[in-house]
């Protein structure tokens, strides 16, 4: 034993001086960043002061890989080549891999995705923030085995709270902050079963803004708020049976409520009156598409003013919910656009908040069935072809790469979805071959890149996600963990001593 110790001593004194010694790659550009990055490091200190805010990014099927196809995009768009550009979350001191399995599914919906960081324990596929005792559409055992969500603990504390989603705002993702449900799809009456009691989700916003537990909410949606004979503002009619105006019932309560990007710029925020945006009949349009609704980042900086008056502090969850759905749809140009306007939103955040007294989270429910080809040479279009490396130089040659069906491929694709290669004979078999494609026609904002299975949507996949905080107590996170522990890193930082 005291041979390996004297051997071990040797060690790190040859290592030392090997370290203080004039290495050739010392000059080098790589070698200066790298020492740089290790005593930026060195500085951390962790936070251990009680959070006053909580502030959960959720970019929604935003995993690893689709986190690694936003940072080229948005390094390109920037004029580099994409590789090294660093997104506003990737600057936090403090990471871990999130283990995205449902209680019942090896691969997730969002539904108990949310439920774990906004409730603290997994759940079925289908259900949120009901215990996995509870078969799926359950309503008699439903009402009994709800949770108690993070939001409502924060309100107890005399916290206000908001939620911001792209997405429609009854679902899954920020409906975890607010409602209990056997049934994610519940989101207006139509589809609750005669003689279920539980209410469906719009109504259950209501509820909770009435009873101030939501402070703020802004997002898509508005169908699920108007009865059937009822039309809104773009003459889109409404989707409840039961006769309830929920927008009517909101303002009756109190509530300020806008459908567009006039009436929000106009808002009396930070006045103690709840809000509520519903600025789409369903989800609010893609970011490449958006006209006449706020960005994420402007509901994101608007959230964050009216719930930072509150001198007891605020919880706020803003979710990215549209880079789901392109990435559903194959469509990796709106995918990237929606992921860039998420980092340009948690951009903000960071501008407007201390570290000293705001934790900041920044994660994914789930990733999708995501791909990327190789060998491309660096600056290839993430959304294009995939050229071929410089063996003379660094950025690629301008000449694509070729599959061994001569034909070359983008550098994204996906392993199933509706843009398969394989279609379907009249005799119900499957068979195909890819086209020829061009850099123009892979870069159209209407491409859908070209996936392997047949499938009509496609689909979540169960690979881990990564999590990015800063500020008080954000240093819990590091390691591999399960996703239900980002609810009790929250939770232990607005409650420390």
């Amino acid at each position: 034993m005291r041979h390996f110790l004297l051997s071990t001593a040797t060690l790190v004194s040859i290592g030392g001086a090997a370290l203080a010694q004039d290495l050739p790659q010392a000059s080098s550009a790589w070698y200066e960043s790298g020492a740089a990055t290790v005593a930026q490091r060195l500085e951390n200190q962790p936070i251990t002061t009680r959070a006053k805010n909580v502030i959960l990014f959720v970019a929604d099927g935003n995993g690893v890989g689709t986190n690694y196809a936003i940072r080229l995009f948005s390094g390109q768009q920037a004029g580099g080549l994409g590789d090294d550009y660093v997104q506003p979350q990737e600057t936090f001191p403090n990471v871990a891999l999130v283990k995205t399995y449902s209680s019942n599914g090896q691969t997730p919906d969002s539904a108990p995705t949310a439920m774990a960081m906004n409730s603290g324990v997994k759940g079925k596929n289908g259900m949120i923030n009901i215990m996995d005792s509870v078969a799926v559409g359950d309503c008699a055992a439903g009402a009994e085995a709800g949770t108690r969500t993070f939001a409502e603990i924060a309100t107890d504390m005399g916290k206000s709270v908001g939620v911001v989603s792209t997405a429609r705002i009854t679902h899954a993702t920020p409906a975890a902050v607010y409602a209990r449900t056997v049934n994610r799809d519940w989101e207006d009456n139509t589809l609750i079963p005669e003689g279920c009691d539980q209410k469906d989700i719009a109504s259950q916003l209501i509820d909770q803004m009435k009873a101030g537990v939501i402070d703020i909410a802004l997002g898509g949606g508005r169908a699920a708020f108007l009865p059937d004979s009822v039309t809104d503002s773009e003459g889109k009619a409404g989707k409840r049976t039961d006769g309830r105006n929920l927008i009517d019932e909101a303002k009756d309560a109190g509530a300020q409520v806008v459908f567009g990007e006039d009436d929000f710029t106009a808002l009396t925020m930070g006045n103690n009156a709840p809000v509520l945006g519903l600025f789409e009949s369903s989800h609010m349009k893609y970011e490449a598409d958006r006209t006449g609704e706020p960005s994420l980042a402007e509901m994101t900086e608007a959230s964050i003013k009216a719930l930072g008056a509150n001198e007891n502090g605020f919880y706020l969850e803003v979710e990215a919910g549209r880079v789901d759905h392109a990435n559903h749809d194959t469509n990796a140009y709106r995918m990237l656009t929606d992921g860039k306007a998420f980092a340009d939103a948690i951009a903000k955040a960071v501008e407007m908040t201390d570290p000293n007294d705001t934790l900041i989270i920044v994660t994914a429910d789930h990733e999708h069935g995501i791909a990327f080809n190789g060998y491309c040479g660096r600056g290839s279009n993430i959304l294009g072809l995939c050229m071929k490396e410089d063996e003379a130089g660094i950025e690629h040659t301008d000449e694509p790469n070729l599959a061994d069906d001569g034909k070359p491929y983008t550098v994204i694709g996906y392993l199933n979805g509706v843009s398969s290669v394989l279609t379907e004979q009249a005799d119900g078999t499957y068979s195909g071959s890819r086209p020829d494609l061009t850099e123009e026609d892979a870069t159209d904002i209407d491409y859908l890149q070209q996936s392997l299975i047949p499938m009509q949507s496609e689909t979540h996949s169960g690979e881990d996600v990564a999590v990015f905080a800063r500020g008080p107590w954000a240093h819990l996170f590091g390691g591999v963990i399960e996703q239900n522990v980002i609810f009790h890193v929250m939770n232990h930082a607005v409650n420390a001593e």
